[in-house]
């Protein structure tokens, strides 16, 4: 029964999604295959939480976005998601969420919650930082870059990424008592949301700016995350060939579990 309602419920978001445009035909299909199993092999917390992570991140995708459409040009992440995108968001969680219903163990709602805040504060990051009227900084040296770099930083986008993370942190710990008894605070799920949320968006510009792989349009000499802009072909220009976008958001996500994790270890033994 757990399934068939985890299927429906999956299947009325996706195709909402797909309707608003939040999802590409592949991205809905996936989201259909992924909330079932979240709901299914889970419950509500996990089907829940991937739920606030996607409408949250969609709804701001939407926020001034034809202020935001000129920077999207050069983003692989757009606010239109293919199966590759949600696969690199929600991928780990349902491993997690699968592990969990083979080996019950609250370690790894701990680092569920880590990798959701992960995937959510680096999403709001994106969204609300690139409004910011001050230019980004390079994560790595301080320096200014133009707005829409990978790997740029600024206090408009570290502030969203840990609210995005204390927002999953705050949904976890609610859709857990209604799921069942809980064992901790609410204060340790915000905590575990801003600390993976924080790790996982910085993890996410390390890697943009140091390894992941890059282009140079030929026609603006923008540096871009796309392999065509301004409607001619981009040549690379640097990074691991391997390490797109959707590889650095995976392993961005569970750096941000393992930081959540490590911090219940230490708050709650």
């Amino acid at each position: 029964m757990m399934w068939i309602i985890g299927a429906l419920c999956a299947l009325v978001v996706a195709g909402a999604a797909y309707w608003k445009r939040s999802l590409t035909v592949s991205g809905a299909i996936c989201a259909f295959v992924m909330g079932t199993i979240y709901f299914g092999a889970g419950n509500l917390l996990w089907f829940g939480t991937l739920l606030v992570f996607f409408v949250s991140s969609s709804a701001l995708s939407k926020v001034k976005a034809s202020r935001k459409a000129e920077l999207e040009k050069s983003y692989a992440k757009t606010g239109n998601r293919d199966a590759g995108q949600v696969l690199a968001n929600g991928g780990a969680g349902m491993l997690l969420c699968v592990l969990n219903a083979f080996w019950p163990h609250e370690g790894w709602v701990f680092a569920f919650i880590g990798v959701m805040a992960a995937v959510t504060a680096d999403t709001w990051a994106t969204e609300l930082g690139s409004l910011s009227r001050k230019p980004p900084r390079s994560v790595l040296n301080g320096r200014v870059l133009p707005p829409g770099t990978s790997g740029g930083v600024s206090l408009l986008g570290s502030i969203a990424a840990a609210g995005g993370g204390a927002l999953i942190g705050l949904f976890a710990w609610l859709f857990e008592r209604l799921s069942g008894p809980v064992t901790h605070s609410l204060a340790l799920d915000l905590v575990l949301g801003i600390v993976g949320g924080l790790a996982g968006a910085f993890a996410d510009s390390i890697l943009g700016a140091s390894v992941q792989i890059m282009y140079l349009c030929p026609v603006c000499g923008k540096e871009v995350e796309v392999m065509t802009h301004c409607g001619s072909p981009t040549r690379r220009m640097g990074g691991w060939r391997f390490m797109n976008n959707d590889a650095v958001n995976i392993v961005s996500s569970f750096i941000g579990g393992g930081a959540a994790l490590a911090a219940a270890l230490l708050l709650f033994p």
